[in-house]
């Protein structure tokens, strides 16, 4: 009778774990659903570096052109939070804890990319999914990266010497495994130091591109305006011609980098172009 007894417990808290995570998953979703639909003018600035990132990675637009997994830029991070010492003392702290990276963008600028590191796992693993598909060879060499390199470097550059002897504690390193690193876009050249590369998020190209002429864009269209200026709520209805991100990415990246800035007005938010 113990035994029938303590196997009815048993199915009874298997039932109700699954309950409470079915409970927890569909909270996730609801909030997730409720970041992505925020608007600008209710979600465009946050108490910290962390939340702000959140929100950011929920609202990072959907593309179907390109397989990326949702990054922020250092400059909307500056729009979001207001105390810009404090978000380069938390950024770096969930840095060295291993809980995101950052990325030297390939812009002309100095702009750099914020993705948590799960993500960019992910990245990495749809890059050596796409590599298997071709039957390439060497394919061990990103389960070195991952394991040794990733894990063990989280500047956002590394020199060729250093990265060679991480690559190492995996098996031998051939020149050839260096070159895949490079084709499959996970490492970039530094044009000054050839011996030094840049970490890189895979597939990031043609969404640099799209970054580059939607800033321009955005700022001629607010530039056109009466007074160089516009109420944020219609404006972050626009579509961009020439990005595919959305307006609200681009208005947090010119609104943080200082290109745009905004104005409280009895009416609402107010964007303008800085004089500077």
């Amino acid at each position: 009778m113990d035994s029938v007894a303590e196997s009815s417990k048993n199915r009874k808290r298997l039932r109700e774990e699954e309950e409470q995570q079915q409970k927890e998953e569909i909270e996730a979703e609801e909030t997730s659903s409720t970041d992505q639909t925020l608007s600008l003018v209710d979600s465009l600035t946050f108490s910290d570096t962390m939340v702000a990132l959140r929100i950011m990675r929920a609202q990072f637009p959907h593309i179907d052109k390109v397989s990326i997994q949702p990054f922020i830029l250092h400059s909307q991070l500056y729009s979001s939070v207001k105390d810009r010492t404090q978000v380069d003392r938390e950024l770096e702290s969930l840095r060295r804890e291993k809980v995101l990276r950052v990325f030297k963008l390939n812009t002309g600028q100095d702009d750099h990319a914020i993705m948590f590191l799960d993500d960019y796992l992910t990245q990495v693993d749809r890059v050596v999914k796409r590599m298997e598909e071709k039957k390439q060879r060497n394919l061990e060499v990103f389960e070195w990266f991952k394991t040794h390199v990733i894990d063990n470097k989280q500047d956002p550059s590394i020199d060729h010497q250093e990265l060679r002897l991480l690559l190492s504690h995996g098996g031998k390193v051939k020149d050839e495994h260096i070159s895949l690193l490079i084709n499959a876009g996970l490492l970039t050249r530094q044009l000054i130091d050839p011996n030094m590369y840049w970490f890189a998020i895979p597939n990031i190209g043609s969404i640099l591109k799209g970054l580059s002429q939607g800033r321009k864009e955005l700022l001629s269209l607010v530039n056109r305006q009466r007074y160089k200026e516009m109420m944020l709520a219609p404006l972050e209805k626009k579509r961009l011609r020439l990005s595919l991100l959305d307006m609200r990415f681009h208005l947090r990246d010119l609104i943080g980098s200082g290109h745009l800035k905004t104005v409280n007005t009895p009416t609402g938010l107010l964007v303008r172009v800085s004089k500077d």
